[in-house]
Formats: structure tokens, sequence, C-alpha cells
């Protein structure tokens, strides 16, 4: 049927066809202009012209200069409107070489002609197609600059400048768009546009390309925003024109945009927090367009914009919180029907609970939130799972909601069933990092996630977090090893040698040696809370000593901060606590001599940990106190400890040094 139909398009529309490929300029116009008007607001008439092969002779007749200017006029215009067509007709035209051609025509076509907006329209169109084909507009500074310089000068109409905005806004897509956009003049085009009579505001035709183009420009480039922050136009700035732009009276779209600009602006480090343009500007002006009496759409990028704006300052967090009654705008933003809307609005939350626990707690007691948040882990949509988890994230930073709301929600489920799901890596680093403070020991999530017959253990979480250990990814491997160290915190032996055994001793060595200290730190953070609690001291120890012990050692011997080399001491330490692992350190006469060296080490932090060690060694009462005691003496122990009593330096230890000697009641 389709077929037919097709054919049927073909054979009406066959006389004036032929003429398209007229020698005669008369002829050809009129066809010309039959054919416009026969796809003009016809999907299956432009699909029924491009099929027949016609694309390639309007491009010829656009580009020959020797033709009427009319004629060339009408082949332009009829691709515009063939652009318009359906996402296959924008594919068809592109494979043609269509962009490429429209690209080279605008480099030889005087500015501010009907010919050049004709070009930039149907550009435009093409643009506006996903996948835009950007690649055929090169960063052609004698192009950039004749395009940018139209705008300024105003050359052709309003359309035309609009549409030139539109297609470098599209373009504009990465650091290298950015500059030399920027070198082109860009800065300057956006405020010519964005001006406007003192008594009139700027049409929504003029002002949102501008505005995106603005954005586009200035998102995260600071040296870009530098040159936005001084462009004038007239005896305004660009910052003044957007000031003008959030006001109540200017159309939605217009506001938002200027609120959008502000804050890519600041966000680049061009205004600071304290600005009154993004205090007085920005910020009421999102707040304001988040709430219920917004169109759904506009609600959900003020939302996304706000949460990026706060992102990173404490002040601006605090000042969004208490600005137009937000956070039950917020979370009725998160009940509407939109993905969009509901990724917005938790990216908000997470945003203005990031620090404060006052925040916190006050979006912990709007309108069951996190009710919500579970269900927004749940959602079909990857961008709303993201954001949930973002906003969880956020809130499980504090230790009082974790103590209490979160008894009341299992938020951990849901958490867990997306992390062993095979997430992104955005999700996962984000979802892990929620773990870690989920394992806490003072969360009472801690217990039901590792009780042996929950869910939690039964879909391999230690297995999985050990997982994450090894992948490339500095922060998943922090995140893994961070969550097994609270894991590990007072856990039962059970839960520490399952960890023990699926990390490997191979792996804990890989971790040690990683370029990531933070990640050093967590390992043996680890170590530390495996080796705790006297029989499961011993319990391990007796099972990887050696592995252990070489661990330590390493650390010991290598060029590690002062900071790791204080946890691995603090390792020795908890071993010198065991009954029988003790010993294992007392046979090490290497171990023995450089716990004499960090007693007398200048950094007070290893001379604290290593006087740990010896006081749990020597300390009496025990079995093999005496023996221990004396060969401890004869390697200089109890020496370094009366030097480090009289250190001047040292006088904060002094109490604990004074109890280790207490110990050698022969030998003082």
């Amino acid at each position: 049927m389709q077929q037919l139909t097709i054919f049927m398009d073909i054979e009406s529309s066959r006389s004036y066809i032929d003429e398209i490929y007229s020698s005669n300029p008369e002829k050809l116009l009129e066809a010309l202009v039959t054919l416009k008007n026969s796809v003009i607001g016809s999907n299956r008439q432009k699909s029924s012209v491009i099929q027949q092969g016609i694309v390639p002779r309007l491009l010829q007749l656009m580009t020959d200069d020797g033709l009427d200017p009319n004629i060339r006029l009408e082949a332009t215009i009829t691709i515009g409107s063939l652009a318009k067509g359906t996402p296959e007709n924008v594919a068809s035209l592109v494979e043609q070489g269509t962009t490429i051609v429209l690209v080279e025509l605008l480099k030889v076509v005087p500015t501010g002609t009907k010919l050049a907006e004709a070009c930039l329209c149907a550009l435009r169109s093409i643009f506006q197609h996903p996948p835009a084909p950007i690649g055929a507009l090169p960063a052609d500074m004698r192009l950039l600059g004749r395009l940018t310089a139209s705008v300024i000068a105003r050359e052709g109409s309003l359309t035309a400048r609009a549409c030139v905005v539109r297609i470098l806004s599209i373009w504009c897509g990465g650091p290298l768009e950015q500059e030399a956009l920027c070198a082109a003049g860009a800065c300057a085009a956006v405020a010519a546009l964005l001006a406007a009579r003192p008594d009139a505001a700027p049409p929504m035709a003029r002002a949102l390309p501008a505005l995106d183009l603005l954005a586009a420009m200035c998102f995260e480039n600071a040296s870009v925003s530098q040159v936005a922050l001084t462009t004038r136009h007239g005896d305004k700035t660009i910052p003044e024109l957007l000031m003008a732009l959030v006001s109540r009276d200017k159309p939605l779209p217009v506001a938002m945009g200027a609120a959008r600009c502000l804050t890519f602006i600041h966000r680049a480090g061009a205004l600071g927090a304290d600005d009154n343009r993004v205090v007085f500007g920005a910020l009421p002006c999102l707040a304001r367009l988040c709430t219920k009496d917004m169109p759904e759409d506009i609600r959900a990028t003020a939302a996304e914009t706000l949460a990026y704006l706060a992102e990173v300052d404490t002040s601006l967090q605090r000042l969004a919180a208490i600005s137009n009654h937000l956070m039950s705008s917020l979370a009725d933003i998160v009940t509407c029907s939109s993905s969009a809307a509901k990724q917005g609005a938790f990216k908000c939350f997470a945003s203005l609970g990031a620090n404060d626990e006052d925040i916190r707690k006050k979006i912990i007691e709007t309108h069951s939130i996190m009710v919500h948040v579970v269900n927004g882990m749940n959602n079909q949509e990857a961008s709303v799972r993201l954001a949930a988890v973002r906003c969880l994230h956020s809130l499980s930073r504090s230790v009082q909601q974790l103590r209490t709301t979160f008894q009341d929600h299992e938020v951990w489920r849901p958490l867990m069933f997306l992390l062993n799901d095979s997430p992104g890596t955005e999700l996962l680093t984000v979802g892990s990092s929620t773990l870690c403070n989920l394992l806490l020991e003072f969360s009472p999530a801690k217990e039901p996630m590792l009780d042996q017959e929950c869910v939690f253990v039964r879909s391999g979480a230690v297995e999985m977090l050990c997982g994450l250990t090894r992948r490339p990814e500095a922060a998943l491997r922090l995140n893994g090893i961070w969550a097994l160290m609270n894991m590990a915190f007072q856990a039962e032996q059970k839960v520490k040698q399952r960890i023990l055994c699926c990390l490997g001793t191979e792996q804990m060595f890989r971790l040690l040696g990683d370029g990531d200290t933070r990640v050093i730190m967590k390992t043996l953070g680890l170590l530390r809370n495996l080796l705790s609690t006297r029989h499961h001291i011993d319990a391990i120890m007796a099972e990887y000593s050696s592995q252990v012990m070489q661990a330590v050692i390493v650390v010991l011997e290598g060029s590690y901060p002062a900071e790791v080399k204080e946890q691995a001491l603090c390792i020795l330490g908890n071993i010198g606590d065991g009954e029988k692992a003790k010993d294992l350190i007392m046979d090490n006469e290497d171990v023995l001599r450089k716990l004499v060296d960090y007693l007398a080490h200048p950094e007070s932090k290893l001379q604290e940990a290593a006087l740990f060690v010896a006081g749990n060694l020597v300390w009496r009462g025990e079995a093999g106190a005496a023996a221990r005691q004396a060969r401890l003496a004869d390697l200089g122990v109890l020496r370094a400890l009366k030097l480090l009593r009289a250190r001047h330096d040292a006088h904060h230890l002094h109490d604990k040094v004074k109890t280790a000697l207490a110990q050698f009641n022969d030998f003082t």
C-alpha cells in the first residue's frame, strides 16, 4: 500500500519534476516553486521527492552562482523544507552531503541576503535532528567570524540571526568549540541579541537562542566565562543583561535561560558565591521556577540547574533551603510524571543536603521523601535511579538520620539490588559510596545487612565489594575497600574470615601498592579492623601471619607518608594485643628494631603509634611478659622510652610513656 501511494505521488508530480532538469530558466523557476509548494507541510510528499533522487539536483542548483538568484533561493528553500521532515528524511539529506554544501555556501554567500537566510534555516533544521551532523561545521575562524559579525551588525532578519546562534549553540559541544566561538566574537553576538530597548524585553525568538549559546560556551569553561563577564553591548555587561531577564515579568523560558547562564558563569569561577547576581539573581529565580504553579518542564530544568548552582557551596545550599518554600516544591516535583522532573528534584535534594545537618533533617521531614527515594531507586529510567541514589548518598552522610530515619526504611535492599544488576560506573560509584555510610558502626542498617540469613550477604555483597577493589577506577577501588573496612569493624569472626578469604592476600598487597594514598590507608584500616578482639586476632594471625607481617613491613620500610606508616604501626599494636599473636612480633628482630627507630621519630603521630605497640608487648601480668621485657630492653626499647620521657616536645605523651615504663619492674 505504501509503495502504491508513493507511485501515485510520483506520477502526479512527474510534469514539474521533469522541468527541474530543464535548461530554460523560466520553466526551471516555475517547477521549483511548484515543487516547494508541494512539499510544504507534507511529510509524505517530502519522502516521495527524496526517493525520486531530486536532492542532488537541488544541491547543484543552490551552488551554481551563474544561475538566476531566484532559482538558487527556491532550491535552497526547498531543501530547508525537506529538512523539516521525518528523521529518515533528514538522515537521507545528510547522507547526500547536504550539510557540507550548506556550510560551504555560507562561506561565500553575502551575509544578510535571502539566500544566506535560507541556508541558515535549512542548516538549523538539520542540526536540530539528533544526532546533529556537527562535524560538517569546522572550527573555521573566518566562517565563525562572518556568522557572529552578522549578528552583531544586525544584518538580515531576526530569523537569520536567531538561526546563527541556534546552530552555533548546538555545535558548541566542548572546549575546542567554546574557545573558537569566543575568539570569533560570539560573546559580543550574544550580548547584541540580549540587549533590548529600555521599554521592551527581547522577544523569545531573539533571547532564547542567545541564552542557549551563552550557556553552551560558559559551561565549565573559566576563560570563556571571564570574557562573558566583561563583554558589553552599549553600557551593559552580559551579567547585567542577564539580571534584567531573571525578573518575574519576563517569559518563563527566558528567565530560566538567564538563570542557567548565571549559574554556569558562577560554577566556572567567574562569579563568586556571594555575588549579588548569584544570590539575588540566579538562585531566587530558580527557586521561584520550581513552585507548583509553573509548567512541569520548567520546574524540572529549574530543579536540576539549582542543584548544579548549589552543589559545592554550603552558603548557597543554606540560602536555597530557606528560599520560596523550596523543600515543599521539590517534594511535589518528585511526584510529577516526567522522568526529567523526578531526576531534577532528587539531584536538588542531594545538592542541598551535601554538607549541612539541619538541611538534611529538613529534607527527611519533607513529605515522606524516603518513600520517594526508594521508589526512585526502583524507577524504570536509569537517570531517575541514579538521581535517587545521589539523594540517598547525600542523606546518608547524616549521623542522626542514619540512627533514626534509616532504621525505618530498609534502603539498603533496593540499593544492593541496583549494585548487583550490572550498573554503569557512575551509579556504581555513588551507590558504593552510600554503602560505605550504611555500613558504619552506628548505622542500624549494618546489623541486618550482615545477618548471614539476609539478602545482603546471600547476594554476594562481600564478593561485590572485593570486586570493586580490582576495578581500574580509583574511586571504585577506594569505595570497595572503604566499605569492607566499615563492614569489618567490630564484626563477627565469620564475617572477617569471609572478607579475608574473598579479598585474598595477593589483592591486599596490590592495594598496598596503589597509586592512590587513600586506597592504601583504607586497606590498612581494613587490616586494623580485622585484627581487633583478642581471639579474632589470634585466629586470623594463626592463618595469615606471614602475609600480614609482610604487609606491615612493606609499609614501614617503604617511602610512604607518615599517616600511612602510623596505620601500619597501629596494626602491629593490635597484633601485640593478641595472646599468641604478640609472639610473631617478638620473633621478628627487624620489626623490633624499627619499633625503636619510630619511638625516636620526629613525627609525633609515629612516636605515639610506636608507643602503642611497645605498651601492648611489655604489659605485665600476661604469660611471658618478663621474657618480652628483657628482650625489648636488650634491643633498646627501654632506653628509647626513657629518652622519649625526657623530650620536652613530647610532653603530651608523658602519661603513656610513664605507663609503659611502669611495666618494666626489674629494669627501671
